[in-house]
């Protein structure tokens, strides 16, 4: 689960104005954490006759990242769901033998590899110092913008102790001779070896999957 918004208060302001759009909400962050980011923290999950069973935290199931601006505006305006994230992660540690759910993100959603190797660097240690700063604990993955990566992007990853990130399955490279319609296995990792030595773990999502729970109502 890849969780974001870019900061809409007015720089003037500091704060989020009015936006029509988003009615009957304040604002988009208000709408959308009505909809999404609370509502996942509270699933319902139904019985036969459509009546609530249980609620749950899909957080404490899935590896989400959320990024750091939005986290910063959950914690002050909404901060039943921001302590629910955090929750939901220590919760997840138990769940998975000491694994949180919870990713690091890139601080800024900067596209990394339109990035040089010092803001890469800054982009890696902003977002890991919010999260150890939020979630207590050092993150073992780390979400890239738009899945968007080079070589050095991994390199910088890997040098600050990062073992995975998550790609899009037609970023994998398949080795020749595969068969007309083959695509990457999403139900393993992969293993990247860096120039500099150093290796770091790849996940692809699985996209039809993925495609169907955000637009196409699979849930």
């Amino acid at each position: 689960g890849h969780f974001y918004q870019p900061p809409r208060e007015n720089p003037w302001l500091e704060t989020v104005e009015v936006q029509p759009g988003a009615a009957p909400y304040h604002d988009w962050n208000a709408r959308i954490t009505a909809e999404c980011y609370g509502a996942n923290a509270n699933a319902r999950i139904l019985d036969d006759l459509g009546l609530i069973a249980r609620i749950v935290s899909t957080y404490e199931r899935i590896s989400f990242n959320v990024g750091p601006t939005l986290l910063a505006w959950l914690q002050e305006q909404a901060p039943r769901v921001y302590y629910a994230l955090l929750a939901a992660d220590a919760q997840s540690q138990r769940r998975f033998a000491g694994h949180g759910s919870a990713m690091a993100q890139v601080y800024n959603h900067a596209i990394m590899p339109l990035c040089n190797r010092r803001d890469k660097y800054t982009q890696v240690r902003w977002g890991l110092r919010d999260f150890k700063s939020r979630f207590g604990r050092a993150p073992e993955g780390m979400w890239l913008a738009e899945t968007a990566v080079d070589l050095e992007t991994l390199d910088v990853l890997a040098e600050h102790g990062i073992l995975f990130t998550v790609l899009a399955p037609h970023q994998a490279k398949l080795p020749a001779g595969s068969p007309d319609g083959a695509g990457v296995d999403t139900t393993r990792p992969y293993r990247v070896r860096l120039p500099s030595g150093r290796t770091i773990a790849i996940f692809f999502y699985d996209g039809p999957v993925s495609r169907a729970v955000a637009f196409e109502h699979l849930l």
